[in-house]
């Protein structure tokens, strides 16, 4: 046993829904920063649920961003992918831009769960569409 084991505790048993919550919070800090439209969108993709985002912050600060995508692509079935997919571009656009980091990390997220850019550019589309606000002004 290593001297800081003893601090050290095991992520909680991912589920589709924490997986949902876990695959924002990796989304949300890709790039470093958590602005307030990913929060909002965090708190109304799992309506307020604050024990499922505390357990989804632990589980992510133990679990490598791989390793997480590994295990929610094995946990989830093809519905609950495309579901985290668009939620996660959702968020990836919330704040209006999309820096390289997060675009990395999506297209792991992409790779892992077996869709191609081509075959997401419909939903991708449709998001950017609903988050450009200029086109009232």
């Amino acid at each position: 046993m290593g001297l800081f084991d003893a601090f050290r505790s095991e992520p909680p048993k991912l589920s589709p829904r924490m997986a949902l919550a876990v695959g924002l919070l990796f989304m949300m800090a890709s790039d470093g920063e958590i602005e307030s439209e990913e929060i909002g969108q965090l708190q109304s993709v799992v309506g307020g649920d604050q024990d499922l985002i505390n357990s989804a912050i632990k589980y992510l600060r133990n679990t490598e961003y791989e390793k997480f995508l590994t295990d929610a692509a094995t946990l989830l079935n093809d519905s609950q992918k495309l579901c985290l997919l668009i939620n996660m571009a959702d968020s990836l656009l919330s704040d209006g831009r999309a820096n390289l980091s997060e675009q990395q990390a999506f297209s792991k997220a992409l790779n892992q769960f077996g869709m191609t850019e081509d075959g997401f550019r419909g939903y991708f589309e449709t998001i950017a569409i609903k988050n450009n606000r200029m086109v009232f002004n």
